[in-house]
């Protein structure tokens, strides 16, 4: 992993820095669009101009952790009602796929595919897709409340969102 990052220092410094070594992940794939386009991750992100010629208003809708707690559950369970396992089970027949890709590591498909393999009982998958949804949204959370220039409401307060977009109008 440090070797590759060394790797896209070479040819990217920018991205280098901005990525970090542990992140085996992103710096593969920062690897993978030089070597496929020929142009560095930073030239292809820095030609990205912006169409938009209105002032933008952001407003950011965090419902309360119980709700969205409650929310999560419901609909993983809803999930399972549905065929989730089945959908899991179709793709790991798959010869192309494994546990280990990063669209087989999502939060609810690990958890499964560990079931399927038999290394953990079905209330133990529900339960840990459920608090890896918990941990995901936290995280997701944690990055919005740091959003520049954003209004966080709570889902209830809609509101205040109305009149912050109404003074907005007015600018």
């Amino acid at each position: 992993s440090d070797e590759l990052h060394k790797d896209l220092a070479k040819i990217d410094e920018k991205s280098a820095k901005r990525i970090h070594p542990n992140d085996s992940q992103r710096v593969t794939r920062a690897l993978e669009v030089f070597d496929l386009s020929g142009k560095t991750l930073s030239e292809l992100q820095g030609n990205k101009k912006s169409s938009i010629t209105y002032p933008i208003k952001k407003i950011i809708l965090m419902p309360q952790r119980n709700d969205l707690h409650q929310r999560i559950e419901s609909r993983f369970l809803s999930m399972m009602d549905n065929g989730f396992l089945a959908e899991v089970e179709r793709l790991k027949q798959n010869p192309n796929l494994n546990e280990d890709l990063p669209s087989m590591r999502c939060v609810g498909y690990r958890q499964a595919w560990q079931y399927l393999n038999g290394e953990i009982d079905k209330p133990n998958m529900v339960e840990k897709s459920i608090i890896a949804t918990r941990q995901l949204c936290k995280h997701q959370s944690t990055w919005l409340k740091n959003e520049k220039d954003a209004l966080i409401l709570s889902s209830t307060n809609v509101l205040e969102a109305i009149k912050f977009i109404q003074g907005s109008l007015k600018t």
